[in-house]
């Protein structure tokens, strides 16, 4: 899809503060509200916006430790690799989970209240998992850079 610069400029509205007002972006952006409504919409159709989110402090809910989970499955075959998965989807202190080339399989992105819950998240939930044969655990110590924000840079 080509954005143009005007598209950009709404897309970097929204990234940063989804909750601005139509009035809010279209003033920021130099549109009217219906010409920001028909952009908007052509977007959301194209597929381009996912979704609108609200994005919580894990640190107020309690969740004091951020985990990169390293996950290396036993065997490769595709009926273990999709249980796998589908049992990732019900694990809820999984906020996200990259399959990767190289030596690690799989990386997860796991949050846990503290070592206690942790360890229940280890030694309970994942490594009894379908097909999981080993794991390699880094605990996060300070957060240098967290944006769900995608550069909206025009292509080259």
């Amino acid at each position: 899809m080509q954005l143009d610069e005007l598209d950009r400029k709404i897309l970097d509205v929204l990234q940063h503060d989804a909750r601005s007002t139509l009035q809010d972006i279209a003033r920021q952006v130099g549109l009217s509200a219906p010409g920001l409504q028909k952009r908007l919409t052509k977007l959301e159709n194209s597929g381009l916006i996912l979704g609108h989110h609200t994005l919580l402090n894990r640190d107020i809910l309690g969740y004091d430790l951020l985990c990169f989970v390293q996950v290396h499955l036993s065997h490769h075959e595709l009926s273990r690799v999709h249980q796998f998965r589908e049992a990732v989807q019900h694990m809820s202190q999984v906020l996200e989970c990259y399959h990767l080339t190289g030596d690690t399989d799989y990386l997860l992105k796991v949050v846990a209240r503290n070592r206690k819950d942790l360890e229940h998240f280890l030694v309970e939930v994942l490594t009894p998992a379908p097909g999981v044969d080993r794991i390699r655990t880094s605990l996060v110590l300070n957060e240098v850079k967290a944006t769900t924000a995608l550069p909206l840079t025009p292509e080259p």
